[in-house]
């Protein structure tokens, strides 16, 4: 039987115990109540449940106490099998007065039931506490000492294993100390092989190094040369696109001039045409319309000199004014 069982066989002798307990009060109660009642001064009827309660309360106690004590293994000694002795036969007590005062055997015999059933049942209920209790023990014990067995037979294994253990480092300490007087013998032989070739390398490294060197120089000699070449065709081809930049610049100049007085001379073409005779076509009443608002004439003055109406015209100047960089469309105006 497994720990799980034990629980659940425990929980089935608790919840029993006490259903047995309850219903044996609670029909204690209802059977004494009246008995008390009717011996009971006139006037303390009301303390008729009160002796029920205080009998059934030390049954209480004692199932409850027995159970922690058998849970653990313990005895109370000989005044709790008196108490719980007492305490079932004054229920028993209580619970067949009222009958056999009236002299029924049979009312005596039931209501004997539920108190004899109490006593019998926390006797039982004991008994198998300690039984469960004793049996745990025995279990614990049992499985205690198995768990001795196979830790002995554990650490008697990890002995063993550590005497194999020990014996295997020492005979690999031992092949390895050969084989590292083996290697240490291959080393200096190695060693002495190495120096040798070191010394050899060294003295071609040097050769090597003397001949880079001299190579290096004549390369630093030659790139000194060329620097200095380069430096003069920087310097030349600067001194060239300085002067290019200063005729362009001069080209540029003289062509803004050219423009400004070509501009200039459609400009006073228009102007000078006088007023228009006939409506002029668009693009050369645009011409005209810019070349009256850069020279600053009045709105109707332009709308003369190009045919179109005032207001077309006022709308050109607003556009003019809103865009004062615009460039005039004065290509073809003199067409």
């Amino acid at each position: 039987m497994n720990a799980v069982q034990i629980r659940s066989a425990e929980k089935a002798l608790s919840v029993g115990t006490w259903l047995i307990v309850g219903g044996a009060m609670l029909f204690s109660i209802l059977t004494v109540t009246p008995l008390m009642e009717r011996h009971s001064p006139k006037g303390w009827e009301w303390t008729a449940p009160i002796l029920p309660l205080v009998v059934d309360a030390a049954v209480v106690i004692v199932v409850r106490l027995d159970s922690v004590l058998a849970a653990l293994g313990g005895h109370g000694g000989r005044w709790p099998i008196a108490l719980r002795w007492m305490t079932g036969a004054m229920t028993l007590a209580l619970n067949v007065a009222d009958s056999a005062l009236k002299k029924d055997l049979v009312g005596a015999a039931v209501h004997a039931v539920a108190p004899l059933l109490l006593i019998v049942t926390a006797e039982t209920g004991l008994a198998y506490r300690r039984a469960i209790t004793a049996a745990q023990a025995a279990r614990e014990a049992q499985l205690k000492a198995e768990r001795a067995e196979r830790e002995q037979a554990a650490n008697e294994r990890r002995e063993a294993q550590e005497r194999r253990q020990r014996e295997e480092r020492e005979h690999a300490a031992l092949l390895a100390r050969e084989q590292r007087e083996h290697e240490a013998l291959i080393a200096r032989e190695q060693t002495a092989r190495e120096e040798a070739a070191r010394r050899e390398e060294r003295e071609r490294a040097e050769a090597r190094e003397r001949a880079e060197r001299e190579a290096r120089e004549r390369r630093e000699q030659m790139r000194e040369q060329q620097q200095a070449e380069r430096e003069r065709l920087e310097r030349e081809a600067a001194q060239r696109r300085e002067l290019e930049a200063r005729e362009r610049e001069a080209r540029e100049r003289r062509e803004q001039m050219r423009e400004q007085q070509r501009a200039e001379r459609e400009r006073q073409a228009l102007l000078s045409a006088g007023p228009a005779v006939e409506k002029q076509d668009e693009t050369r009443a645009r011409a005209t319309v810019r070349a009256a608002f850069d020279a600053g004439l009045p709105v109707r003055t332009a709308a003369e000199l190009c045919g179109w109406s005032v207001g077309w015209v006022s709308t050109r100047y607003q556009e003019h004014r809103d865009t004062p960089t615009a460039v005039p469309a004065l290509e073809g105006a003199t067409a």
